[in-house]
């Protein structure tokens, strides 16, 4: 462990209809969630040097697993999880938070988020800040658009954004 570091880690590794998904949290909340990847491994990677001092608690993530599952499924699915944001600087804590605040299947832009945190004039500083968003899908960053309603960025890359913003319009339920 390094030191001064005394908070327990703990992570999980689930398959659902779009690929696999890691989990990593804290006591505190979770820390990290990875987008779908067509391989365990590659989530592990992902969730990177962590993993070694963290305990492997599927059921710890039951609820939340069951939930993901259904979200790739293409069901509506809140996640009101607590997050670990303890690793964020304030800007990104306002800004993933505001995140929270679109609802399922509908879009802002990055310039209504800098509204949102009193910033106007950040749009392009909260791009940056949702680029390294650890929890895509419950902070929905891929809900973010640009202002002329274009994709923008995503740290999933381009493709993944459409897919979730496509999951989510062609809601099953």
């Amino acid at each position: 462990m390094v030191q001064g570091m005394t908070q327990e880690l703990f992570y999980a590794v689930s398959n659902t209809a779009a690929g696999w998904v890691g989990i990593l949290s804290s006591n505190k909340g979770l820390l990290r969630i990875t987008l779908p990847q067509s391989l365990e491994q590659d989530v592990r990677r992902l969730l990177g040097n962590s993993l070694d001092r963290a305990a492997s608690s599927p059921r710890r993530f039951k609820d939340i697993i069951e939930r993901l599952r259904a979200y790739f499924s293409g069901q509506r699915v809140d996640f009101p999880d607590k997050l670990d944001l303890s690793g964020a600087t304030p800007f990104q804590r306002e800004v993933w938070q505001a995140a929270r605040l679109i609802p399922y299947s509908e879009t802002r832009s990055y310039a209504w988020i800098a509204g949102q945190i009193g910033r106007p004039e950040a749009a392009r500083a909260v791009g940056q800040a949702l680029g390294r968003n650890p929890f895509p899908v419950v902070v929905p960053c891929h809900r973010v658009l640009k202002s002329d309603g274009s994709l923008g960025g995503f740290s999933g890359g381009i493709e993944t954004k459409k897919f979730l913003l496509s999951l989510e319009t062609t809601l099953k339920n």
